[in-house]
């Protein structure tokens, strides 16, 4: 792995990191140069490292769709949320940029070495510690994330506990004046407490990649034929509406779902911009 440095004051340093509290002296990269995709909308997408299925989902879909319209996806390379935001960007064939608590030459997690291989090939490697620098400092991980929202436009976090580290992110995100955004989440479910609060306190409420594109001001365009993205079933699904098959009711019959099964599935389609309700348990494709 080839490790680039740039110093605070040279060109080419991220000017959105000049302006933060506490910039960055140095930055390591590898992959990509930064003037590369700084010049491109870019979202932090951020959450809990003991992720639900349904974050999973949400992340990868959100995360997928927003890679394939053009946005950076950026995050940390933990477990979790950010691994997932990071593999759904990839197969997307988009960009991405893991922000790293340790060195470059150290990753962590070791576990995600090869993703951080596959990153420096799509995007970049970032981080402001030395070669031989500790990575046992908890201060390290939180000090990792002013970065990551200082280099985006927008932060999302997908799913997140109230203890969450991610919430240190969303601080970091509204002392820089930038946009925080949250996917709400079952009212009951633990894990989805501190984005049902960041969202009690004024973050803006997700419920599909279209929110993340409105506000970076992006249209999500027309999907083209053959592009689709997503699972059999969601697939499936997404043909019924397709063919006028609109009601809910009417599309579980017809692909053999229960109940939750195609609520989930839709979920999933709304979220990933393919269709959108019509009220009346209608559905329409978007």
């Amino acid at each position: 792995m080839i490790v680039n440095k740039l110093k605070l004051g040279e060109t080419g340093f991220p000017e959105s990191l000049t302006t933060i509290a506490a910039p960055p002296r140095q930055l390591f990269w590898s992959g990509n140069h930064p003037g590369e995709w700084l010049n491109r909308p870019r979202v932090a997408v951020v959450g809990s490292r003991k992720i639900t299925a349904y974050g999973k989902l949400v992340t990868e879909n959100l995360s997928g769709t927003l890679a394939r319209s053009g946005v950076v996806i950026i995050s940390g390379l933990a477990y979790g949320v950010d691994v997932s935001a990071h593999g759904a960007a990839l197969r997307a064939g988009g960009v991405t940029v893991a922000v790293l608590p340790s060195s470059l030459e150290q990753v962590y997690p070791a576990a995600h070495a090869h993703i951080a291989r596959q990153i420096t090939e799509r995007g970049a490697l970032i981080s402001e510690y030395p070669k031989g620098s500790q990575i046992a400092w908890k201060s390290n991980f939180i000090a990792r994330n002013r970065l990551i929202s200082g280099l985006a436009d927008i932060l999302l976090i997908t799913e997140a506990a109230v203890n969450s580290g991610s919430l240190h992110t969303a601080r970091f995100a509204l002392e820089q004046g930038k946009t925080v955004m949250a996917v709400p989440g079952n009212v009951t479910s633990p894990v989805s407490e501190g984005c049902n609060n960041l969202i009690k306190s004024g973050a803006v409420p997700v419920t599909s990649a279209e929110d993340v594109l409105f506000a970076l001001n992006i249209s999500l365009g027309a999907k083209a034929e053959g592009a689709f993205s997503g699972s059999e079933q969601e697939k499936t699904v997404y043909e019924l509406i397709k063919k006028g098959i609109c009601a809910q009711e009417e599309v579980a019959a017809a692909a053999r779902l229960d109940g939750h099964q195609v609520a989930s599935t839709l979920t999933m389609l709304e979220i990933s911009g393919y269709i959108r309700p019509a009220g009346a348990g209608q559905w329409v494709v978007a």
